[in-house]
């Protein structure tokens, strides 16, 4: 009896998707039934996360990255990843994944004022227990219910804290009916009956009680038994609770001394939490089978006024962080602030399922802590990485060939190879940067056929613009495989699915709903530390500052991950969206990804001139005007001591990236558009399944943790395995 051949799988591209993929279906498990073909532009892996070592073996980013600690599905694969690849810790410095990732618990928000200034709220974030990743037995963490339930008691913490501290309302002491005290249990004793909690709940209210910091405490433990005894009261009764609930919140929030900016961010927390526990009862969301997706049709701003968020709380950094943390900006339009109600309620709300740290930070760049891992691991197990491939088409079977009952399927893949590596060998993607396994910035042209020619010639491989090839190819169903993953970004797909769109509506409904922008990057290397450039804080990721750039991150952990004659004494990474009213440009017109890149430069310059001060009051003269002297250029030969006072041009010896090319484009999720997105396990198409965060996933959000779901995902569409209840979080029917 001969052995089953293996089913082939085209992968196309190399991002968080298409990665997390190649490694469900590659598992040990499958016992090699899967046969996977990476193909890639250009020399890297890592989509929107790729990074490389450029001079002084500097980290080059896309952006500014930092994990979340509700990225379950991401850490789960990156800790099976790192288990796997057992590398030894003598030879290799980032040899486990706690070597890799570290706790990032410092996050901030700038509040600013009418009169153009910002100042800093600032907060650290205690860990919670256990660490992301860890298997999740006991409950399903991620469904309406239990976000409700963590609501709670993040609104608790709050108001307790609140009360710490004098809240607004808490003078009132000579409220008519005497004391009253919730029981300690609200679920046991005579509160257990839903006819002694409704009297409890109607006498909060009578009385006035709920006004103050400790009555809306006790009216916070009357609702969470409300619905922890699931009673029938759970209706009407509650919602005027909360409606009285939230009235003082606001009363409290106006309040609030306007010199107090910690206090009033407080406040508006509350407000913002008692508002969305409202919504959820409002609009019917515990119950609804939509769950969150039942109000994308609102932006979350829009839904929050419906349910009476006060207007300070709807103009405050805090909102505006959350939309500035997604690049929430239509068209990139700072203008137009959109973001889908349910997608930013559930992104918010998962967020506070935290194992460890709220936040984690790399060890070193992106490509090196995860992409490189993965390949090698990926390597090991069979996978064909095939370099300096351009897909060009996906070529769908003939309709008037299909046979009755046939669905359409993949026909063809057709590339432009982009360079062919000599003497027919495999291509060596990674270099060696402090025994850590690293990608380069630029690709080795040496292993290149031609190598010469093309480094002269300034072939930019990555670039949509640079349509140079040596070669053609087509590959073909049944010849060279069997099943495809398209894992490409979806700016890409109107350029290489043209058969889809001219046949199938959903997919011009998907590329003409679902949008895109573009963003921009800069990163700084600095003479002095930033203690001395006036930062004092602890390393921290920052939003809702001035813009252009408004995020960004402290990143002096990296110092030593780099090769400079002498360290730089700060690192620091921004990134925001990036706002133009050009229109992104075709294949001729060369001069665009030029423009786009001299534009973030400006920028750049512009920002640290006119807006680092209010951040590092020492990094400017006389509160106006970047020392352009503190920018170390790895090219120079002389000491730090030795450097006069420059100018402007200083600024060409950093990093700065405009991400144009369509695949790079960040993906959002304005009102109305996550119903267009289609699933990876959508069976439309008989041999592709698709793959990104630009995908109907469960978390309809540009970010590394809906693009692994979306890639387990895929890998279920083809395998069954992962089963989707092992897909943490997702949480479709």
């Amino acid at each position: 009896m001969s052995e089953q051949m293996p089913i082939r799988v085209a992968v196309i591209g190399g991002g968080c998707a298409s990665i997390a993929a190649t490694f469900e279906l590659t598992r040990p498990e499958h016992q090699g039934k899967y046969q996977v073909t990476v193909y890639q532009v250009g020399w890297r892996l890592g989509g929107k996360g790729a990074s490389g070592r450029g001079p002084a073996d500097r980290i080059e980013e896309h952006g500014f990255h930092v994990w979340f600690g509700f990225y379950e599905n991401a850490f789960r694969l990156m800790r099976e990843c790192y288990a796997e690849l057992n590398r030894d810790p003598s030879k290799c410095p980032i040899a486990d994944w706690r070597d890799a990732f570290f706790p990032a618990p410092f996050l901030g928000v700038a509040n600013d004022s009418p009169d153009g200034s910002y100042s800093k709220l600032l907060a650290y974030v205690p860990p919670a227990d256990g660490l992301p990743g860890d298997p999740i037995t006991d409950y399903q963490p991620f469904s309406v219910a239990s976000y409700f339930s963590r609501t709670a008691v993040l609104l608790r913490t709050l108001l307790l804290t609140a009360q710490s501290r004098g809240g607004a309302g808490d003078e009132r002491k000579d409220r008519p009916g005497g004391s009253f005290e919730a029981e300690p249990n609200p679920g046991a004793g005579s509160a257990a009956r839903p006819q002694d909690l409704a009297e409890q709940i109607t006498r909060l209210m009578k009385y006035g009680l709920v006004a103050s910091t400790a009555g809306l405490i006790q009216g916070l433990g009357l609702l969470q038994a409300a619905f922890t005894r699931s009673s029938p009261y759970a209706g009407e009764t509650v919602v005027r609770l909360m409606e009285a609930m939230a009235l003082s919140a606001r009363r409290q929030l106006e309040l609030a001394l306007s010199d107090d900016a910690d206090l009033s961010m407080l406040w508006q927390t509350v407000d913002l939490v008692i508002t969305s526990m409202l919504g959820m009862i409002r609009f019917g969301l515990l119950t609804d089978p939509r769950g969150f997706d039942a109000i994308n049709d609102y932006d979350f701003r829009e839904w929050m006024k419906i349910n009476g968020a006060s207007e300070r709380t709807l103009k405050s950094s805090l909102v505006r962080g959350l939309y500035d943390l997604v690049f929430a900006y239509e068209d990139g339009d700072y203008d137009r602030p959109r973001h889908a109600a349910g997608v930013a309620l559930r992104g918010t709300l998962r967020s506070l399922f935290v194992r460890g740290s709220v936040a984690w930070k790399m060890r070193s760049g992106m490509g090196d802590i995860v992409f490189a891992p993965f390949y090698e691991v990926l390597k090991k197990r069979g996978v064909t990485f095939e370099f300096f491939h351009r897909l060009r088409n996906v070529k769908l079977a003939d309709a008037t060939a299909l046979a009755p009952g046939e669905r359409p399927y993949v026909a063809a893949l057709e590339f432009d190879v982009q360079a062919k590596i000599k003497d027919g060998k495999e291509y060596q993607p990674l270099i060696d940067v402090g025994r850590v396994p690293c990608w380069p910035s630029k690709p080795d042209f040496s292993q290149l056929g031609g190598g010469d020619r093309l480094e002269r010639g300034k072939w930019q491989f990555e670039s949509h613009w640079d349509r140079r090839k040596v070669a053609s190819k087509s590959i073909r169903v049944g010849d060279d495989f069997d099943f495809v993953v398209l894992g490409i970004g979806l700016g890409a797909i109107p350029e290489v699915c043209g058969d889809f769109i001219q046949r199938d509506q959903r997919w011009r409904d998907m590329v003409a709903h679902v949008k895109t922008i573009e963003s921009q990057a800069f990163q700084v290397w600095m003479r002095e530390d930033m203690e001395a450039l006036g930062w004092p804080h602890p390393p921290i990721s920052f939003s809702a500052f001035a813009r252009p750039f408004e995020t960004w991150g402290d990143m002096r952990h990296l110092i030593d991950q780099e090769r400079w004659k002498d360290n730089p004494g700060a690192i620091a990474y921004f990134c925001s969206a990036l706002t133009s009213a050009e229109e992104p440009a075709g294949y001729s017109d060369l001069s665009y990804p030029r423009r786009r890149h001299e534009q973030v430069r400006r920028n750049a310059i512009d920002f640290l001139d006119n807006h680092i001060g209010q951040l590092w009051p020492n990094a400017v003269r006389h509160g106006r005007g970047f020392r352009w002297e503190l920018l170390m250029d790895p090219s120079e030969k002389r000491s730090n001591k030795n450097v006069g006072t420059g100018d402007e041009s200083r600024f060409d010896s950093q990093f700065w990236t405009a991400n144009v090319n369509p695949s790079d484009r960040y993906v959002l999720s304005v009102p109305g558009s996550p119903k267009y997105r289609i699933s990876p396990l959508d069976n439309t198409y008989d041999n592709l399944t698709i793959a990104g965060d630009w995908t109907s996933c469960g978390l309809d959000s540009g970010c590394v943790e809906s693009a692994v779901i979306s890639g387990r995902l895929a890998a279920h569409a083809i395998s069954s395995a992962p089963r989707l209840e092992e897909i943490v979080g997702y949480d479709h029917p």
